[in-house]
């Protein structure tokens, strides 16, 4: 019988008493119990409501002057390179695009009906994890870019017709995964923080133990200066011409980035990775 339940579980998704449930009720015919599962679908999406969803798609759509950049998690990446996923977040962006929701439970309320439908027939947990919303005047261009099947997916906003540069930057942005567009976006308290901490770096080495306090805070001035050029998308090597910088590239072209959003799947979701003997022995417990 486990290794009955196993395999319906891993081919329906459900949780482990309801697969037994519908073996027992099917006299241990899997794919009856497939069809007995099917029959209660809305209680198997009711319990994926305890999983994990952290594998997913990151996706852009561009419509006119609107665009918007999606997060939509599932629980395998099985489920997430498949057409009806794929289709889902494609339908998920047209929802979100066309009624402009104020914020991600509004988002949720709107597409509720089409996770229903998607979990009974992917049989995972599916969550709408984030958006946004990115709007332009007609002589600005959008860049958008998914990377690695929609993994990463990236939108940038630029104050000039130049779909091309745009592009290019959201493949950049892709890559690099700057944190801020420019160091006059870097909040203060970062740079405070980052400045004592390479303080206390440079305490810690010998050669700098008898250096006058000018140069020391030179030195940190630098060091943080070069964390700053990671973090920053204006101060980072151009993917397309690593000669130059972003800023140059920017300056060459007299165009100036106002906004991107850059998602990666799962970011921030600690993954669960089950057991299912142990699953086995709780239900037993």
């Amino acid at each position: 019988m486990i290794e009955l339940i196993k395999e319906l579980r891993d081919r329906t998704g459900a949780g482990m008493m309801d697969c037994k449930k519908a073996l027992v009720a099917c006299n241990e015919d899997v794919n009856k119990a497939i069809d007995w599962l099917r029959e209660k679908g809305i209680a198997k999406a009711q319990a994926k409501a305890s999983r994990i969803a952290a594998e997913g798609l990151a996706a852009t759509e561009v419509k006119g002057n609107k665009a918007v950049i999606v997060e939509v998690n599932c629980e395998t990446d099985f489920v997430s390179k498949g057409d009806k996923f794929h289709k889902l977040v494609n339908d998920v962006m047209d929802v979100t695009i066309e009624n402009e929701p104020c914020c991600i439970d509004k988002a949720k309320e709107l597409t509720a009906g089409l996770f229903t439908d998607a979990t009974v027939s992917m049989g995972e947990k599916l969550d709408y994890r984030r958006f946004e919303i990115v709007k332009k005047e007609d002589d600005q261009s959008f860049g958008a870019y998914i990377h690695m099947g929609g993994k990463i997916a990236v939108l940038v906003l630029l104050d000039k017709n130049d779909p091309e540069l745009a592009k290019g930057l959201a493949m950049h942005i892709a890559a690099n995964n700057p944190l801020y567009i420019s160091e006059n976006d870097v909040p203060a308290d970062a740079i405070e923080h980052e400045r004592n901490i390479q303080v206390e770096l440079m305490k810690q080495d010998p050669k700098l133990a008898n250096k006058p306090a000018d140069m020391l805070a030179q030195i940190a001035t630098r060091k943080v200066q070069k964390v700053l050029a990671e973090s920053t998308l204006s101060a980072q090597a151009y993917l397309l011409d690593g000669d130059k910088t972003v800023e140059q590239i920017l300056k060459e072209k007299s165009a100036k980035v106002l906004k991107f959003v850059r998602y990666a799947v799962g970011e921030g979701i600690e993954k669960r990775v089950d057991n299912f003997a142990e699953e086995v022995m709780k239900e037993i417990k």
